[in-house]
């Protein structure tokens, strides 16, 4: 593929055109979609076109992989299956004995892998506050711990973490930043400028945005230190085969031409829904970063720019079985799993966490989807009053 586009265009037009590619062969504006396993070797043995197998070879990941790497200001990119099968690699390109810090609030799918899977394996993996620069400080061991992972706005009561100040202790230790961006995307937040060695995106959420596909993808500034992790989680795709179908590559890249105008209407929309149940009779607390009063909103407003994302929570003033009542009346929120599509999804997190979860049983997890917002607030206004 040619016609590169120039290094300063706007991330809206690299979204938009996804960086102009044209297919070489065809003229063709959209990418063929790739489906050979394997490729022919030169005459003299050798494989110039440099691509062998498609587990580690497809070519359907170039424009996607360069897409997302773009929009990041990252060296280099990877897609994965989902973002489980991303986020896992960044751990297994470890060793049995290091040191790992990763938040007490995150994702509850990686955590619990973390913590039976990872630390069966070796790992030492210790959960800690990672809004606090004091706690990071106390809990780092210089030259043992190797990795530093955080999540901001963390799900599912969307705390912040500072990355700027995280990354300048971490790399301080001698340890690497990885930092799942699911919630902002690049449209947000560009960790790797605020120091971070990787970034991670579940590529099913916002990236995608249609609710149809599981992805996941890395993107990685490469430097003398982080070099041989990153290669050693390449190997890690390739060999565990945690890849994307040719199929799936296609529909993320086809998610990403609307990511900007899909997040700015998410975030549009969540604020405006913040807004307006916080103080709400019937809502003991709205959280969502882009309120004054929420923790972190300075953190936020200095490394989010264009919207605080499309996620927030609000908690049911009178408890569990209210929270659970007022999502079963919503009639155009949908209750389901997931986050980051066109449809707005409402969901009681502590009954899917189960025990040990941070989320507080009066919580519903709110993901905004593009729908108009005053039909989003007047769905939970009918659902609250019942």
């Amino acid at each position: 593929m040619n016609d590169k586009p120039h290094d300063k265009q706007h991330p809206d037009s690299v979204a938009a055109q996804a960086l102009g590619w044209i297919d070489e062969a065809t003229r063709a504006v959209i990418p063929p979609i790739h489906v050979s396993s394997t490729y022919l070797r030169d005459p003299d043995n050798q494989y110039r076109s440099g691509r062998v197998y498609a587990r580690a070879d497809n070519p359907a990941f170039d424009q996607a992989e360069a897409v997302l790497c773009r929009l990041e200001e990252g060296d280099e990119a990877m897609l994965f299956a989902s973002g489980m099968a991303a986020a896992t690699a960044v751990f297994q390109a470890l060793q049995p004995g290091d040191h790992v810090l990763a938040p007490q609030v995150m994702y509850w799918s990686l955590r619990n892998w973390l913590m039976t899977f990872a630390t069966g394996w070796g790992l030492q993996v210790e959960l800690i506050d990672m809004t606090s620069p004091a706690a990071l400080k106390a809990a780092l061991r210089p030259g043992k711990t190797k990795l530093v992972w955080i999540e901001t706005p963390a799900n599912p009561l969307w705390t912040v973490t500072d990355i700027a100040e995280t990354a300048r202790l971490a790399h301080a230790a001698g340890a690497l930043l990885a930092v799942d961006s699911t919630v902002p995307t690049p449209m947000l937040t560009r960790p790797l400028l605020l120091g971070a060695d990787l970034v991670m995106h579940a590529a099913t959420k916002y990236l995608n945005g249609h609710s149809d596909l599981i992805a996941g993808a890395l993107v990685a500034r490469v430097s003398n230190h982080s070099q041989d992790h990153w290669q050693r989680v390449r190997k890690v795709r390739a060999q565990l085969g945690g890849t994307l179908g040719s199929f799936e590559a296609f529909l993320l890249l086809r998610g990403m031409r609307t990511l900007h105008l899909r997040v700015r209407a998410a975030c549009a929309s969540a604020q405006r829904i913040a807004e307006h149940f916080h103080g709400h009779a019937q809502v003991a607390e709205v959280l969502y970063p882009g309120l004054p009063g929420c923790q972190g909103h300075q953190i936020a407003k200095a490394q989010m720019h264009g919207g605080f994302g499309g996620m927030l929570s609000i908690r049911a003033r009178h408890g569990e079985a209210h929270a659970i009542a007022v999502a079963a009346r919503t009639k155009l929120w949908k209750r389901a799993t997931s986050l980051g599509g066109t449809e707005s999804l409402i969901e009681h997190r502590a009954s899917v966490e189960g025990a040990g979860t941070p989320a507080p049983p009066d919580l519903l997890r709110l993901s905004v989807g593009i729908e108009h917002c005053e039909d989003l607030i007047a769905d939970l206004e009918q659902a609250l009053a019942s």
